[in-house]
């Protein structure tokens, strides 16, 4: 390896000198493969967002700075893209959950695909819009209040997307995962 020079500050091979050196030498080591800590920590994180450093460098056995430096690591190279809160829909009102089915009219050569996305990224009440390949194009996932509303939403903004050729719409009974 090319850093072999850089590791005479340490008697074992020094991740931090390895990254800084690699930084220094315009060498990404972002695509390198994870090692079970990072994972660990990913799990972690995935799991509570909210975890502070001091708790989650306990939970992976680590001391707190290399966990920190894991942390900021992970979340630059991309493996971490941002922390959120997780809101409880029904207390919002909106516990009806439904998945449409949605069919195009046409996704040749035209422009039949940006348009669906950038006019169905506008529905409030779409909560995940899944381009697919198959017998249908799209599946979307739609929170409502209750059934009359998400009749409502369907007639007035999800057969009015562009190029809409059938949509089949599935009651969710219950979330299992």
């Amino acid at each position: 390896m090319i850093f072999t020079s850089n590791w005479a500050c340490c008697q074992r091979l020094c991740r931090k000198c390895c990254l800084q050196t690699a930084e220094e030498q315009g060498i990404s080591l972002m695509s390198r493969d994870l090692d079970k800590i990072d994972n660990r920590i990913l799990e972690e994180l995935e799991s509570d967002g909210r975890l502070s450093i001091v708790e989650l460098s306990q939970r992976v056995n680590l001391t707190n700075t290399p966990c920190s430096d894991r942390v900021k690591r992970l979340e630059k190279s991309g493996y971490i893209s941002g922390y959120r809160a997780v809101l409880n829909k029904e207390k919002q009102g909106l516990g009806h959950l439904t998945v449409v089915q949605v069919s195009l009219a046409a996704t040749g050569g035209d422009n039949s695909l940006d348009a669906f996305n950038a006019a169905a990224a506008l529905v409030p009440e779409i909560e995940s819009c899944l381009m697919i390949a198959g017998s249908f194009d799209y599946l979307l996932t739609i929170r409502t209040r209750d059934i009359s509303h998400f009749r409502q939403v369907l007639g007035d903004k999800i057969n009015r997307l562009p190029n809409i050729h059938q949509t089949n719409s599935y009651t969710v009974i219950e979330v299992v995962k």
